[in-house]
């Protein structure tokens, strides 16, 4: 339907390289068959499979909507406020830095005045509660996987330019070493972080049943007397 390459038409190779077929489509509605400008395969998306990526270009006419503005600024971890003691900590940073606001002119200047109770407000609450962490996809993946990675597209890439018994070999074992080592770093990742949460939760347990203990001797002391 569109003019490429055959290279570009066929989105499967058999291992030893002699078999090409197209096996992969995209599936669109009639009244919109209009609206692809092009398909084709790419080869050299690493994506671990003997399948090849299917890129289509698609025009559509959409509603004009209004994009929301994408947040920039710092993210406070506001589930600290909770804790009593943040709590109050916060309060007292907030106090002691209005007090300065206080002896301001009725005269100032109104967008001054608000930089300054921003400014003041932000401050406070980095200070006494902090600023939310992002949470990460995979932690677990390190410098290390990236080279794993690396050595996995270029061993692709080589089976491509050259479908040889030795390509494939070399493909295969990249592959396996890879995915070998995404999995030990994915276990060892969760063991860790099972290992700390047995660990908070047995002090957890100790704490509570430690002051339940000393709760009972207090009252079987107050009994006896």
């Amino acid at each position: 339907m569109f003019g490429h390459r055959n290279i570009h038409k066929y989105t499967w190779t058999s291992p030893d390289g002699n078999t090409h077929r197209q096996i992969d489509h995209v599936l669109i509605d009639r009244r919109r068959q209009s609206s692809i400008l092009d398909a084709r395969s790419f080869r050299g998306a690493d994506c671990d499979s003997d399948h090849y990526l299917v890129v289509a270009n698609l025009r559509e006419r959409l509603a004009i909507k209004k994009a929301a503005q994408k947040f920039e600024g710092e993210r406070f971890n506001l589930r600290k406020l909770n804790e009593l003691e943040v709590k109050e900590k916060y309060k007292i940073e907030l106090t002691n830095r209005f007090e300065a606001l206080e002896n301001l002119y009725v005269d100032e200047d109104v967008n001054r005045a608000w930089e300054n109770i921003k400014q003041n407000i932000k401050t406070s609450a980095k200070e006494s509660i902090g600023l939310l962490e992002r949470k990460q996809h995979k932690p677990w993946f390190e410098i290390e996987c990236l080279y794993f990675l690396d050595r996995r597209k270029q061993a692709k890439m080589q089976w491509i330019l050259d479908p040889s018994r030795s390509s494939v070999d070399n493909l295969n074992n990249v592959r396996r070493d890879a995915s070998r080592h995404f999995r030990n770093k994915m276990k060892a990742y969760l063991k860790l972080k099972s290992r700390n949460w047995k660990l908070t939760v047995r002090s957890t347990i100790s704490g509570t049943c430690i002051g339940t203990l000393m709760t009972s001797r207090r009252g079987t002391s107050r009994e006896l007397l």
